[in-house]
């Protein structure tokens, strides 16, 4: 193991992240440059290398975590990030956006602060790219087997490399300008600099996988024309369609979904450009949604110059500790201030928006919400508790519903639908039309990095064994896997 007695001996110390009256001014990630690598061996060292480590369970990704922490804490950066790549195409990613489901499932985390797991992740990936450790991993052969992915998010992009990698010759279809998905135009240049998406997208090109951006399948290309020319199908388009709040006002101008919000800022940060055409500079904003994007939205607009921003949520407000009905290892839910609440605004628990007040222009001027609470398992409004809020921005960050289907995909194929409308598979991600399979949010619904990341490996071993009558290629989750939590 790292340090027998490091977790006696060494206290948790996580990423440095400057100070909020200097970050909100720009749009670089807000750590601390290089600040982790000083602390990061000592901070793997309080890995306990469990006789059952239960970071695996909590990982979908069966990320080897004991193993790449005593790498780290002896500083041998180079097995460490052979370790961290046996199991994970994009540590990059996952150390900065996950939520970390695997500290919750760390055992040390019973009775004191668990290790900081992302954080040694992110920093072995760091310091692999900067030393030169990662390389493009062509294949030896090639097939003679294509396959279409359908997506460029994390899972496409995975499913991608893994096919890549095993000799098929793979073409990724983006509908964006720029390869991606969410990672490119929801993720905010603050939680995750693009550059590191740009590069990983070099590798991927290097070992030979093409990309075709601008092109949305059923609307630019038949999805049925797609399928007879190419020997396999990877859906892995997500669940893009945002959840709407259908109250009187919704049609205000000033009310605008999440990713519609997001995409354009991050447009302006890669200098498509100058001014984003929905911006918060001098008003106040309000975010309907408490979590990650809610967080995003908020961040976004503190840097955009909001006069306020309020961040709505209709769930009662979370403790800082665990309850007692979501036990070590479950993933808890905790009351989580990111580095954008720290930003400034205001949060507001256990409330529902009633309706949006317009001016005689049409545009949105306030929010009219009310408290609720629960009663008899419903949500119910406290008479009495309405009030109104001034509102010249509103995002919408309540989640979302399913893959899209206006564009033709779903009909063009034939594919089923689970009762939950995401695309139906079974056991291999393959769904009811032959050659055809789906992995990540659009088979899964709206979920976390790790998981997708875990569906597009899994999904790249169906292909491949459907390609060629057997894999070796690793498949760490079946589809109805589900996180552990209750």
């Amino acid at each position: 193991m790292a340090d027998p007695k490091g977790f006696l001996t060494t206290g948790r110390e996580v990423a440095r992240t400057r100070p909020v009256g200097e970050r909100v001014k720009d749009w670089n990630e807000v750590c601390v440059p290089g600040s982790l690598l000083p602390i990061i061996s000592k901070q793997a060292g309080r890995c306990m290398d469990c006789g059952i480590p239960f970071c695996h369970n909590g990982c979908p990704l069966g990320n080897l975590i004991p193993e790449w922490n005593d790498y780290a804490y002896r500083e041998d950066w180079t097995a460490a990030s052979e370790r961290l790549h046996a199991t994970n195409n994009f540590p990059e990613f996952t150390g900065r956006l996950c939520p970390a489901p695997c500290e919750s499932a760390c055992v040390l985390g019973i009775n004191q602060p668990a290790v900081t797991i992302k954080n040694v992740e992110v920093s072995v990936i760091d310091k692999a790219w900067d030393s030169g450790d990662v390389t493009p991993q062509p294949p030896d052969r090639l097939s003679g087997k294509t396959v279409a992915v359908i997506g460029s998010g994390p899972a496409g992009l995975a499913a991608a490399q893994q096919l890549t990698r095993a000799g098929h010759t793979v073409a990724v279809f983006e509908r964006a300008d720029r390869i991606g998905g969410l990672l490119r135009y929801g993720i905010p240049e603050f939680k995750m600099e693009k550059s590191h998406i740009n590069r990983r997208i070099e590798q991927m090109r290097a070992e030979g996988t093409k990309f075709r951006t601008e092109t949305e399948i059923g609307k630019d290309i038949d999805a049925a024309k797609l399928r007879r020319r190419y020997d396999a199908v990877v859906v892995a388009a997500g669940a893009t369609v945002s959840r709407d709040l259908p109250v009187p006002g919704r049609e205000l101008n000033g009310v605008h979904f999440a990713m519609e919000y997001l995409p354009l800022a991050n447009k302006v940060q890669e200098g498509d450009l100058t001014v984003s055409p929905i911006t918060a500079e001098g008003k106040h904003v309000v975010v309907i949604g408490g979590g990650d994007t809610g967080a995003d939205c908020v961040g976004t607009a503190h840097r955009q110059g909001a006069l306020s921003v309020t961040q709505l949520e209709i769930m009662p407000r979370p403790g800082e500790d665990r309850n007692a009905n979501q036990p070590w290892p479950t993933f808890p839910m905790l009351y989580k201030v990111t580095s954008a609440h720290e930003e400034g605004g205001e949060r507001v628990y256990s409330v529902s928006t009633t309706h949006f007040e317009g001016d005689e222009h049409g545009n949105v001027q306030a929010l009219h919400l009310v408290e609720v609470e629960f009663k008899d398992g419903k949500l119910e409004h406290k008479p009495g508790t309405e009030r109104t809020i001034p509102a010249q921005l509103v995002t919408l960050a309540m989640g979302f519903t399913g893959t899209d289907q206006s564009n033709g995909l779903v009909q063009q194929f034939g594919l089923e639908l689970d009762e939950r409308g995401n695309v139906a598979r079974d056991a291999d991600y393959a769904t009811n039309v032959d050659g055809v399979f789906v992995a990540g949010d659009a088979g899964r619904g709206q979920s976390l990095i790790v998981w997708a990341i875990a569906e597009g490996r899994s999904a790249a071993r169906g292909v491949d064994r459907f390609l060629t009558g057997a894999s070796d290629l690793p498949a760490p989750i079946r589809p109805t896997d589900r996180a552990l939590t209750v």
